[in-house]
């Protein structure tokens, strides 16, 4: 087996001059043109491709100077070690407070010795000067076993621990950064199965108010301080990672069967709906910028000539960016880091005709990439800035100690490298753009509810979906006028009339604070925005549920509908109800688009699946 690394590693330094000529041939979005910057490096200053790279630890400074990006982007350090160490998520409260899990344990040997030690720790950090960087740390909370899902909720944080399926509560009572109080939220008292890449992640509060993870067929509604559980009809298979997009799409990956995206064409409620071609084999390579030799899957996963991994395998932290402070065409963009790559791939999602589509943004080239063979993207986010913050574990092993047997081909690759020894690393990236400048810091946690409805009509979606959580949690009805006149387009409390994103956030604060009533969902019924639409038969099962027939008749009025994102919303929800009526309605809307994969073949396939089931 080294016999015939030697020989790879001889063929791709060989081949180097004609990758760098390929690399020129190819039009080049990502990397030769980027502008110089103080806080990183121009990407014509990065080799367009290395050969035999350096598995030496770098520096923070000297990672921040190993990427290439598009033309106009630059990566800032937000936080490096010593202050965290083997980051693997962020959240950030309503104050823009960045709470850090840390696995500390993490493969700190090839063996993977002591893994499951509690000796983890959540970090809270603060940038208190606005510059960008973070400036103040404290050890939140410590003694935890691997800590891989939080959700701030108001002033508590709610946290998950690998090995458990319970999740509890911590709070800091009295202002000095470190937890004081801790209750639980959702105890089923036993152990989750399986190692620590095949656990639930997520906790991600979702459009329509529900928690969702990854994994296994459950999902969870905040009330009064707990967590209640909602079965769903199967599990996603999901993996690290978890997010949503404007509509309340959610986006699954599976690194364990290198898949880097699933579970996007409907919201696992109503199953699981996957196509074949929902995106092709050519998306499914990858296109590092250093050889990369130390892969689970063994030689039928490198490339040849120039030893890089071919395919997807260790996708997993993505996220679809919706902030405004980076460029409009980043904004409803797939995002997913490949750390065995040491890559983030940038796809464009395409809607045709209801049924979505993934496709690289780039020509052979990645959004993001990196020549420091410890970069490990494991995470990415939309911040609350406007810009996209990366979480880099930093490491040299970035598989668990399964894939690392004595007998295995992985294991004497990180041993000839040395990779074992780089641990207890770890950086957090903001990537930003020239002329752009990053939004201001947030203070949700010290303002009025009548101030946090103004903010579901901000255009970075942290800062609608946080105020929409925050609103729903406190639980305060006396916006609850305000909240109706921005859903029918009146302009209410704010300075203008609301985009259509902000009314659909506004429909969706009141489901939360379960003021919603039969009116607003027929008035939704009959907007113009195909998206209210659709959210309004979401909304409608309820009444479908009672068989209420002047909710039926107002969904068959749209049976024709332009847009086929509600025509597949209407018989995926007209399931939710046992009368003949609905049903035949259901069959009238695919017999109408005869022609609509999304439709015909899959949904009808779907319902019939899930027809006996409640």
């Amino acid at each position: 087996m080294n016999r015939n690394l030697w020989k790879l590693g001889l063929i791709a330094f060989s081949a180097l001059a004609v990758t760098c000529k390929v690399a020129q041939k190819t039009p080049s979005v990502v990397g030769d043109e980027a502008a110089q910057t103080t806080s990183s490096q121009p990407a014509d200053s990065v080799p367009a491709f290395t050969p035999n790279p350096s598995p030496a630890a770098l520096t923070p400074e000297q990672s921040l100077r190993s990427f290439r990006v598009p033309k106009g982007y630059h990566m800032e350090l937000v936080a490096s070690d010593p202050m965290i160490k083997e980051p693997v998520a962020i959240a950030w409260d309503g104050n823009a407070r960045m709470y850090v899990a840390e696995m500390s344990t993490y493969m700190q040997d090839v063996d993977g010795t002591g893994e499951h030690d509690p000796v983890s720790r959540i970090m809270l950090l603060e940038d208190t000067n606005q510059d960008g960087k973070m400036d103040k740390s404290s050890v939140f909370i410590d003694k935890l076993i691997l800590p891989r899902m939080m959700l701030c909720v108001d002033h508590e944080l709610l946290v998950n621990e690998t090995d458990t399926y319970d999740i509890w509560s911590y709070r800091d009572t009295n202002g000095d950064g470190v937890a004081d109080a801790k209750k639980p939220v959702y105890q089923p008292g036993k152990k989750s199965p399986g190692n620590l890449e095949h656990q639930r992640s997520g906790l991600d509060w979702n459009l329509d108010n529900y928690i969702y993870v990854t994994v296994d067929p459950v999902r969870f509604k905040y009330s009064k301080g707990t967590l209640k559980v909602d079965s769903l009809p199967s599990g996603s298979n999901g993996q690290w990672g978890l997010t949503h997009d404007n509509y309340g799409r959610l986006f699954f990956s599976r690194a364990g069967g290198e898949i880097p995206a699933s579970g996007f064409q409907i919201n696992p409620v109503y199953g699981s709906l996957e196509f074949p071609d929902q995106y092709d084999e050519e998306f499914s390579a990858v296109w590092p910028i250093i050889a990369t030799p130390d892969i689970q899957g063994g030689l039928k996963r490198l490339r040849l000539p120039d030893s890089t991994l071919n395919h997807f395998t260790a996708s997993n932290g993505q996220s679809i960016f919706r902030g405004d402070r980076l460029p409009a065409d980043l904004v409803g963009d797939y995002l997913i880091g490949e750390p065995v790559a040491r890559i983030i791939r940038r796809a464009k999602v395409i809607n045709k005709f209801g049924k979505l589509t993934l496709e690289n943004a780039y020509q052979r080239q990645e959004f993001i990439a990196s020549t420091d063979m410890n970069f490990r993207p494991v995470n990415t986010y939309t911040g609350p800035d406007g810009c996209l913050y990366i979480v880099d574990m930093n490491r040299g092993i970035i598989q668990e100690s399964q894939w690392t047997p004595k007998d295995s081909y992985l294991r004497p690759q990180i041993q000839r490298l040395g990779l074992d020894k780089n641990v207890q690393h770890g950086r957090i990236y903001r990537l930003v753009h020239d002329g752009m400048k990053p939004g201001p810091k947030p203070q949700m946690l010290d303002e009025a509810s009548s101030k946090l409805v103004t903010y579901l009509d901000h255009p970075n979606g942290w800062w609608r979906d946080n105020a929409q959580k925050q609103l729903v949690v406190l639980g305060d009805k006396s916006v609850v006028p305000v909240l109706k006149q921005l859903v029918s387009g009146q302009q209410g409390s704010l300075a203008k009339k609301p985009s259509a994103l902000g009314r659909l956030h506004a429909l969706w604060t009141l489901d939360g604070l379960e003021a919603l009533d039969k009116d607003l969902i027929l008035a939704a019924l009959h907007d113009e925005d195909p998206q209210l639409r659709r959210a309004g038969v979401w909304l409608s099962e309820g009444y479908l549920k009672q068989n209420d027939e002047p909710i039926i008749a107002a969904l068959r009025a749209l049976k024709a509908d332009p847009s086929y994102d509600v025509r597949a919303q209407l018989v995926l929800s007209l399931h939710a109800s046992k009368s003949a009526q609905a049903q035949t309605l259901a069959d009238e809307i695919i017999q109408l688009g005869p022609n609509n994969v999304m439709l015909v073949s899959a949904l009808k396939r779907l319902l019939r699946k899930y027809a006996d089931k409640p």
